[in-house]
């Protein structure tokens, strides 16, 4: 797999600094883009709105905890279209209840991965998913 676009759906700033610097660390990530709540994450994969010109995220980390459409509704949206339906989704959340496990699974997230609460915690969790997505299995090829 070449360089990867990411997509974090996340609206904690802090998460969001996080995450970005511990993805962009990987060789194997050549783009980290944001969308700060359910809907914009929707916006963006479809392309509508503010993100006309988008490019496809080849992943999706999705928090669950999100304002104006939650992250099981962004699952079930992308899930549901044909168009979407392909690209990998990680639900990446502080909850590690069995009912937001099962229920993830429910909306066909790809893997659930209960969000480490250290930065040393959260790199090792990044060092795992690149490992798994970019070196272990091969990802949906990109239409963009």
């Amino acid at each position: 797999m070449g360089h990867i676009h990411i997509l974090l759906v996340e609206d904690n700033e802090g998460d969001i600094l996080l995450m970005n610097e511990a993805l962009l660390k990987r060789p194997s990530v050549k783009k980290v883009s944001v969308a700060k709540n359910g809907q914009e994450g929707i916006d963006f994969v479809n392309k509508e709105k503010n993100f006309q010109d988008a490019e496809t995220p080849d992943l999706i980390i999705l928090d669950i905890n999100l304002p104006l459409k939650n992250g099981y509704e962004v699952l079930k949206a992308l899930k549901g279209s044909e168009k979407t339906r392909m690209i990998p989704i990680i639900v990446f959340t502080t909850s590690s209840t069995a009912k937001d496990v099962d229920k993830s699974y429910e909306a066909l997230a790809n893997l659930f991965v209960s969000k480490p609460s250290n930065i040393e915690e959260i790199e090792q969790a990044v060092d795992s998913l690149e490992s798994f997505w970019t070196g272990l299995i091969k990802l949906h090829s990109n239409p963009d």
